[in-house]
């Protein structure tokens, strides 16, 4: 049996999201930005997805631009924020996912703007009374805050940090790659005025994704080339990946809270194997509390065997990782602001709806035979 447990790195790719795509390849394939009817037959179907992610979403069409995933969103609010914004001053956490605190980072260097982080706890809950502070002390800066860890699961108030960030007029940034697609998004009621997300995380497909920019927003473009997306995203979109993407969410939102339901429980189910099973076993940040993180995520600190323990995983057809997939043989920024003392295994799971009890009981079992020496 191979179980596949990464689902925070990439979900499978639901099959009726495929069955939707196929067409876009073999008969539909005509570029957009063509005026023949190949391309206006095409075009018009890029029309329909931007209407029908605004509607699920309650946005605008017209703040809905296609790109090719969520770092390349992130990188354009960013972007636009300082080029279009002429921000200097940014608020973040030493929680965000490479693609906001690299570039962040690589603009502090520059000499293009200064970086303050919201303070946390010892979970990695952000205080939020840091943020009113800093707000307080650089009023119109640029906040970036993600809304879900894709490593210790956390979630982040972003309705109330939305809030704050309109009363100083701070521009608001959230990197919704782990939640859009798992929670209900509604951008008239959310204060933020950018927002990305990724097709690959809710079953669709690799290479595509977009970023809500509210109206009156400045942005900044950042690939140059072609008019496409209202000039605001040069390059010839990716048709089949918009299809597939907008699928994907309507199947993840038809049935959203069935969804959550089910994966919690096989969350709960491996905490408490976990916790019956393997002795001295703990959890990251808040991932084991279902009413502050991610139902679709759990870090846990296990004893050191002195093997590898995700190749040992590997070798028993469970896939799950160390942290975030795109940090592969570096330590863990999240893990280290969190201060995890060293001398342990630490594993992410993260689930999905194509999960199975069944696949939660080998795991426990597994994890059960490989720790039973120490344990004895």
């Amino acid at each position: 049996m191979k179980i596949y447990l990464d689902n925070a790195a990439t979900t499978p790719l639901d099959k009726q999201v495929f069955e939707a795509m196929t067409p876009f390849y073999l008969q539909h394939f005509g570029n957009a930005s063509s005026h023949h009817a190949f391309g206006r037959e095409v075009k018009a179907t890029l029309d329909s997805c931007r209407k029908t992610i605004a509607q699920l979403l309650n946005a605008s069409p017209e703040e809905i631009i296609f790109t090719s995933g969520g770092t390349e969103a992130d990188n354009t609010a960013i972007h636009s924020a300082i080029y279009g914004a002429e921000v200097e001053h940014v608020i973040t956490t030493k929680f965000e996912h490479h693609a906001v605190l690299h570039t962040l980072q690589q603009f502090e260097r520059k000499g293009k703007i200064k970086i303050s982080y919201i303070e946390h706890d010892a979970q990695g809950t952000l205080d939020l009374v840091h943020l009113e502070s800093l707000l307080q002390q650089h009023p119109k800066s640029f906040v970036s805050v993600m809304h879900a860890n894709n490593e210790i699961g956390n979630l982040n108030d972003i309705a109330a940090i939305g809030e704050l960030c309109e009363e100083y007029k701070a521009l608001f940034h959230t990197d919704t790659v782990q939640t859009i697609g798992h929670y209900v998004h509604d951008l008239q009621k959310l204060k933020v005025h950018y927002l990305a997300a990724s097709a690959h995380k809710f079953h669709g497909p690799k290479g595509v994704g977009f970023l809500y920019c509210r109206k009156e927003s400045p942005i900044t473009q950042l690939l140059h080339g072609g008019g496409q997306e209202a000039k605001l995203r040069a390059g010839t979109e990716n048709i089949a990946g918009i299809v597939g993407l907008i699928k994907a969410l309507q199947l993840a939102y038809a049935d959203l809270d069935q969804h959550q339901l089910y994966i919690q429980s096989l969350k709960d189910q491996l905490v408490a194997g976990l916790l019956d099973n393997i002795s001295g076993v703990s959890f990251n940040g808040n991932s084991a509390n279902a009413d502050k993180s991610l139902y679709t995520v759990l870090s846990v600190c296990l004893p050191n065997t002195g093997d590898d323990l995700l190749r040992c995983l590997d070798e028993q057809g469970i896939a799950v990782s160390g942290g975030s997939a795109c940090s592969t043989g570096a330590a863990s920024h999240v893990l280290q602001a969190l201060k995890i003392r060293p001398g342990r295994h630490t594993v992410r799971f993260s689930f999905s709806r194509f999960n199975t009890a069944e696949e939660i009981n080998r795991v426990v079992n597994v994890l059960s035979a490989l720790l039973q020496p120490l344990a004895a």
